[in-house]
């Protein structure tokens, strides 16, 4: 930064994560910022303050692209695991010259905790050191001074400051920064961009020996870093191990061979390495099974801030090699592998560095306009980012104005700003800019457009009212005529107050045109002029015009009062007229009523000039709201407060006589009446009833209360009584309604005594009542309820007699029965309850379930058995039971339910009822029901065999179809002796024939057969025995036949096996031409000799087997498919002993084409479908897909 008064310095001090770095603030307190953080401060005199350096530490000064590096860093490189350091340690005081630092409050986050007891003091604050915001980005331009910025690194000084070995990498990079040893960048490489000078600041990872976890743990990077050679030493002399210590890892840790970076271009590089491999033992053995044997994984970490900064996972795989994508052009970078397996973390590889190449510069932003005329434009711009290869040109191309889109060069140079000339006024130009360097050319920025300015606007006209305000105007005017579009004109507004005395003041100055002016008067006359400006100059004003403010509305009138007694019907308010009439007399009052105290609807009850108005024609006892608001030139004025009134209630009128509801009783009658159409302003809180008897004219209220309907009771039956009303608010009762006349109706009859009871026989029984009074009705009709039980009573009897015969009834039975009397008035209360119980009789009749008969329980041919329940014993108990037959003697047994009557005719019908008998008498019968004897099960029928083969037999019995339906009464059970001599059962259903299958050959069986139906299974047949015949031999595949000379062939085919025992001979047969076959050989053999043929003759042939069985006759198979000899072709024989060798290839080239293999055969279709699905596939590709 650079200010009138010299070079300012921006200072960075950069706290790592875990250090933190104590200031003094302005307010004279302590502040500790912990890490990470930057804290920026502002040098005015350039000087950079002392850095404290605590003993057993050294400072190193590093300059990089115009950035100073103080690193302080520990004497002694070397780690000793042998103690461990504390954890934290408090900050060190700073030193007594050091200046205090206060960083702006809005650059860094609020701290954490503040360090009270640190030893030492701070030194007075200095006031030549100012905090400031950092800056974004600093331009600088040529001729100017160049602003430098300090960067302090403050590593190891303050909290968790333990040092885990990193020094080495510190040193080695200090003497690589100043040009010392070891393969550092020399002085004619590319400077690293200003990208990626910002976007990746140094930091230190700072690490301990007890565990503590750096800046790559934190943000989930893994912790692993590179050791070099005397890191690796330093712990093997001590014991200890990276890998040991680290979590996760194993004794048996992994190395990586060497690694290699090739392909190396601007933005990428390919990285390639070796498989590791596993180290021995300190023992000197091999490593033990136990080892994981699954794939290595390997993950790439690649550092841009040095081979000890921060390293960054960007690849990770099995394989050996990974292509780095996205680097930065003329960037050193270090990189370094790490093998993986099973969760397991080998040592990382030793890291390697290469530098991307340089490549084109980016692409810079467009130029900005730094100054211009009418005539002229001065462009400015920045340079971007070189790439590493050093910008030698900028290349701007113009449109010269045209807007075509088509761009022209017109400036060419190593310069950041260039001057056009020989321009148009008020024109617009695009331009666009890019850089160039010896890599080349970079894409051009975005298109700007730039206008050039105008001559002074000439005056413009004055400006007009588009409304007017109470305190406002609202004005507009035009553009100059004359000036162009593009030109950039401004307005300024002036306004003078009449009788001010101070002027025109301008008011609005902006690009618009129109404008409000507030904050003005009420009913005010004001001057306005308007004059236009732009870059070149400022035109005259225009013509003054005048407008005036409208008046504003009055205040609000005062809040209404009474005006003497508020009446039911009316009252008289008054008001006062507004404080602040708004600068125009009031014209007119309004008021407003509303009945209620919601004030949702409001009615105009008045209009005019005066200060009181008598509202009238209210209602008594209502709350009324009345509020005012008064008229003038300015407008409606607000609502006045709101006024309630409450006129005053008067008692109720008189209501309508009270209405008979329902039919009068005999001892009361229900009222009911409305509400008084006049409730007097007050609702009706209560109602009273008066009755006068028929014999007095005294009245007596029976009644008072809210409800709107009574009832009056302890009247008499039959007489007539008068009744009205009179109804009351809290301004008392008011009149009586007119009397209303009310007879009451006849009572009910009174309870009867209870009835009389008399048994006439076991089911009959007399009940006899006696007549109640009737109060004031004669008794119609009594009610007889009977029942067995007395809460399940029912009405047996209605009428006017006064007893009853009950019928039907059990015997030995308690039963219950009530009696009631009914008039015209209604039905008098039940007599008492009477209990009477029936004498002891003969059984009841033997239950048949509703009319089926009784299933028997054993039913065969001769025998029915039956079982019933026993009946009711009517009070004794049942001693027997009698069975009739019809025209057989009855059967008596004892108090059983079960009985089988035996001795019976088969398949006969009886009809059969059962009577019970006790110590009183033979109940009556049951209903007869009809039972049926079964018949005699069915005789077997004759089994035949009507079909055999070697391994079935077909058996048919009876008369019948072969499958008959599995409803048929008839059905048959077939069985078969197995070899233990037991009968299994093969089939059982209705069907007249079954086959028995897998049988063996030339064996006898042994069948029988049962017949069975509804009446029971039959008698099992005789033994039937049937012998399966020998098979027949298998039939033999087809011969082959070899031509041998030219009158003679070999026919050769398959031996069989012989078949228990018996062996088999075969049967030639031999076919010339279109004659009949002829047996050539018979015997045993598998092949034979054929002599005498015809060479210009062809010959089929054909062999069957022939079973000799030896106590049978013999048993011949089929024959085997039939074989083809070809003639011998008569231009073969070509020359003597060739004719013999000619048709014997014939004979063995015609074999195989006629005796193709199953095998074969499949595979030939098979390759046969598959070229046509090849064809069509192509087709399908071909015409259709294209």
């Amino acid at each position: 930064m650079v200010n009138g008064e010299g070079p300012q310095q921006v200072i960075l001090v950069q706290v790592n994560p875990g250090e933190a770095f104590t200031i003094r603030r302005e307010d004279g307190h302590l502040q500790c910022i912990t890490g990470p953080a930057q804290v920026p401060m502002m040098s005015p005199n350039g000087s950079v303050p002392p850095i404290y350096v605590p003993p057993g530490y050294v400072s190193q000064i590093i300059e990089e692209n115009g950035v100073r590096r103080v690193l302080v860093l520990p004497q002694q490189p070397e780690f000793h695991p042998g103690g461990h350091s504390p954890l934290h340690h408090p900050p060190p005081p700073p030193h007594a010259h050091l200046p205090a630092f206060i960083p702006h409050p809005a650059m860094m986050p609020p701290p954490p905790h503040l360090y009270t007891g640190m030893a030492g003091g701070v030194g007075d604050m200095s006031s030549q050191y100012i905090s400031q915001y950092h800056p974004a980005h600093i331009y600088s331009e040529q001729g100017e001074s160049e602003t430098k910025s300090h960067l302090f690194v403050l590593g190891a000084l303050f909290a968790r400051s333990t040092y885990s070995g990193k020094g080495l990498g510190h040193n080695k990079k200090l003497k690589e920064r100043q040009g010392g040893g070891g393969g550092g960048p020399v002085k004619d490489s590319p400077p690293p961009s200003p990208q990626k000078t910002r976007s990746s600041p140094t930091t230190l990872d700072i690490h301990n020996g007890v565990g503590g976890k750096g800046l790559e743990a934190e943000q989930g990077q893994p912790s692993n870093t590179a050791a070099g050679p005397d890191k690796q030493t330093s712990r093997g002399k001590n014991g200890e191990s990276g890998g040991r210590r680290a979590k996760g890892f194993v004794t048996d840790s992994v190395y990586l061979r060497t690694t290699q970076v090739s392909d190396i271009q601007a933005r990428g590089a390919v990285l390639s390495w070796s498989a590791p491999t596993r180290p021995e033992r300190e023992e000197g053995g091999v490593e033990d099974d136990s080892s994981p044997s699954e794939p290595f994984s390997y993950e790439v970490s690649i550092s841009y801030s040095g081979k000890d900064g921060k390293y960054k996972s960007t690849h990770s795989g099995e394989e050996l090699s990974a292509t780095l994508e996205d680097l930065r052009p003329a960037t050193d970078y270090h990189v370094r592998v790490q093998a993986m397996c099973n969760c397991l973390q080998g040592s990382p590889s030793e890291a390697v560095s290469f530098t991307t190449l340089s490549c084109e510069p980016e692409p810079p932003n467009p130029p900005r306009k730094a100054s211009g005329t009418k005539n002229t434009l001065v462009l400015q711009w920045k340079a971007p980012c070189d790439n590493g290869s050093k910008i030698q040109n900028y290349i701007l191309q113009w449109d010269e104005g045209k807007g075509t889109g088509m761009f022209e060069q017109c400036y060419y140079g190593p310069q950041k700003q260039y001057r056009v000339t020989k321009l148009s006024p008020a024109s617009r130009y695009s331009f666009r800019l890019a850089a160039k360097n010896d890599m080349g050319t970079s894409e051009f920025s975005e298109v700007v457009d730039l206008f050039t300015s105008c001559s002074v606007p000439s005056p413009p006209l004055p400006p007009e009212l588009l409304k007017a305000g109470v305190t406002w105007l609202c004005l507009q005017w035009q553009r100059p005529t004359g000036s162009p579009k593009e030109d950039d004109i401004y307005y300024v507004l002036e306004m003078e107050e009449e009788g001010s005395g101070y002027g025109f003041q301008p008011s609005y100055d902006g690009e618009e045109l129109s404008c409000t002016v507030r904050n003005l008067h009420r009913s005010t006359k004001y001057k306005f002029r308007v004059a236009a400006y732009n870059s070149e100059g400022k035109s005259n004003p225009s013509q003054v015009a005048e407008f005036t403010t409208n008046p504003d509305r009055p205040s609000c009138p005062c809040r209404p009062v009474i005006k003497g007694r508020v009446l039911p019907t009316s009252f008289r308010m008054a008001w006062e007229p507004p404080k602040d009439d708004g600068g125009a007399e009031v014209t007119k009052y309004v008021v407003e009523l509303s009945e209620g105290l919601s004030g949702l609807s409001w009615e105009l009850v008045y209009t005019g000039p005066a200060m009181e108005h008598v509202c009238e024609s209210l209602k008594p006892g209502c709350s009324y709201q009345t509020r005012i608001y008064c008229m003038s030139e300015g407008g409606q004025s607000p609502l006045s407060e709101t006024l309630q009134v409450q006129t005053p209630a008067v008692p109720p009128g008189p209501c309508q006589p009270p209405r008979l509801v329902g039919k009068p009783k005999a001892r009361e009658v229900q009222l009911r009446w409305g509400p008084p159409q006049v409730d007097g302003g007050s609702p009706v809180s209560c109602y009273s009833v008066e009755v006068s008897g028929p014999q007095t004219e005294e009245s007596r209220e029976v009644y008072q209360g809210p409800e709107l309907d009574c009832t009056v009771g302890s009247l008499l039956p039959g007489k007539t009584y008068s009744f009205r009303l009179k109804a009351a608010n809290k301004a008392g009762f008011g009149p009586f309604s007119e009397r209303c006349e009310v007879t009451t109706g006849p009572g009910a009859p009174e309870p009867c005594k209870a009835p009389c009871t008399t048994c006439k026989s076991p089911s009959c029984v007399v009940v006899s009542w006696e007549a109640p009074p009737c109060n004031g009705a004669p008794v119609t009709e009594f009610r007889l309820e009977w029942g067995a039980a007395e809460g399940s009573m029912q009405v047996c009897y209605s009428g006017p007699a006064l007893s009853h015969e009950m019928k039907g009834l059990l015997p030995a039975t308690n039963y219950f029965c009530r009696v009631q009397a009914v008039n015209v008035a209604g039905v008098g209360p039940f007599s008492e309850v009477v209990l009477c119980q029936t004498p002891c009789s003969v059984p009841a009749a033997v239950k048949d379930d509703g009319g089926s008969p009784p299933p028997p329980l054993y039913s065969p041919s001769t025998c029915l058995g039956l079982c019933w329940e026993p009946p009711c014993d009517h009070g004794s108990e049942i001693t027997s039971y009698l069975i009739d037959l019809g025209e057989r003697q009855p059967i008596a047994v004892g108090p059983v339910t079960k009985y089988i009557i035996q001795h019976l005719q088969p398949d006969t019908s009886y009809r059969i009822r059962i009577q019970a008998l006790n110590s009183l008498g033979a109940g009556p019968f049951s209903h007869t029901f009809k039972l049926k004897t079964k018949p005699l099960p069915p005789q077997p029928p004759r089994l035949e065999c009507t079909a055999f083969s070697h391994q079935t037999l077909r058996l048919k019995w009876g008369d019948g179809p072969a499958k008959a339906a599995t409803s048929d009464a008839l059905q048959y059970q077939l069985q078969m002796e197995d070899k233990s001599g037991r009968f299994i059962s093969l089939y059982k259903g209705p069907c007249h024939t079954h086959k028995v299958q897998r049988l063996n050959e030339s064996t006898s069986y042994s069948f029988r057969i049962q017949a069975f139906n509804e009446a029971g299974e039959g008698p099992f047949s005789n033994v039937y025995t049937f012998t399966t015949p020998r098979s027949p031999p298998a039939p033999v595949k087809a011969p082959k036949v070899e031509r041998l000379e030219d009158n003679s062939c070999e026919v050769t085919w398959e031996a069989l096996p012989p078949m228990k025992g018996d062996p088999i001979i075969y049967t030639l047969q031999c076919m010339m031409g279109n004659s009949d076959f002829k047996q050539a050989y018979k015997g045993s053999a598998t092949s034979h000799h054929v002599h005498n043929l015809q060479p210009s003759s062809d010959y089929r042939f054909r062999v069957c087997a022939i079973r000799q069985c030896q106590d049978a006759p013999e048993l011949s198979g089929p024959y085997s498919p039939t074989v083809t000899l070809s003639p011998q072709r008569s231009d073969v024989a070509a020359g003597g002993g060739a004719t013999g060798s000619g048709s014997r290839a014939g004979a063995e080239s015609s074999r195989p084409r006629r005796s193709l293999t199953d095998e074969q055969c499949a595979f030939l279709l098979l390759m046969v479908f598959a070229v046509i699905a090849i064809l069509i596939a192509f087709v399908i590709q071909y015409f259709v897909i294209k």
